[in-house]
This record gives structure tokens, C-alpha cells and sequence, in this order.
């Protein structure tokens, strides 16, 4: 849901058109070519022959989008961040899940935060599911 917001909060369009917004290409398997999307600006994609021509598309929809935008008085949201992210979340899991981790991690010799942070590594790095929009068959995301 994109608010109304003051003039004097805005950036300009040069200042949006600048920040990292993080694109996500989608090839068309049934029609050839890609789809290229900003998610953090609703409604804002593109489309090209390839990649290359579809991420140069999108910058185009971007400013035609924030242009429109702006001059709506719409808040605009700004590119996600890693300084959002604490590094820490809670997670509940079954006790007889908790008791074979504890287990695994003194057999070892790390601490069972450690042998948690590399078994998500190994099960989302490794296989290249981070990065990738989730059910989309060849999808990746550029930033």
C-alpha cells in the first residue's frame, strides 16, 4: 500500500533512479524471452527478446513508474537493505529435533548455532535456492 507523503520528504527522481533496487529476471518458457520485475515497486516490470534487453527495459518502466509516483505524492519504498536484517531469528522445532541437532553438533565439536548456520548454508547456498524467486523454474534475481 503506497501513502501520501509530504513533498519536502521526497527525493528526486535522479535520487530513486540511483538506488540498488534489486531486479528479478524470468525467462518465458513458453514464449520466449524474459519478464523483468522491480518487487519492491508494485506493478513495475518489463519484458525483452533477453535478458540484457529486458533489464534495460525496466529501467525505462522504473522511471516511468517513479515519475508517476512522485508526482502522485506517493511514498516510495526504497530498496531492501542488509542493515535490516539483525542476522538472528527465532526458530521452534520438535524437542526430538532439537535433541538430534544438539547431538550431531557436540559429535562435531561446534556449537549447535554453528552446525545450524552450516547446514542452512549447505541446504540453500550449495544448491542455489538463495537468490532465486521461489516455485519459478530458471529464475534469478540481479541487483
Amino acid at each position: 500500500m503506497l501513502l501520501k507523503v509530504r513533498q519536502r520528504d521526497m527525493k528526486t527522481i535522479d535520487e530513486y533512479m540511483k538506488l540498488p533496487y534489486t531486479v528479478e529476471l524470468i525467462p518465458d518458457i513458453d514464449e520466449g524471452g524474459f519478464t523483468a520485475s522491480i518487487p519492491a515497486l508494485p506493478g513495475c516490470l518489463s519484458v525483452g527478446e533477453t535478458a540484457d534487453e529486458a533489464y534495460r527495459n525496466i529501467e525505462d518502466a522504473k522511471h516511468e513508474w517513479l515519475a508517476a509516483a512522485l508526482e502522485e505524492g506517493l511514498s516510495i519504498p526504497e530498496p531492501d537493505s542488509i542493515d535490516n536484517y539483525s542476522g538472528q531469528f527465532k526458530l521452534r522445532i520438535p524437542k526430538t529435533l532439537h535433541r538430534q541437532l544438539a547431538l550431531q553438533s557436540k559429535r562435531e565439536g561446534v556449537s549447535m548455532n554453528q552446525y545450524c548456520v552450516y547446514l542452512l548454508s549447505q541446504n540453500s547456498v550449495v544448491s542455489g535456492t538463495l537468490g532465486t524467486v521461489p516455485n519459478v523454474p530458471n529464475a534469478r534475481s540481479v541487483h
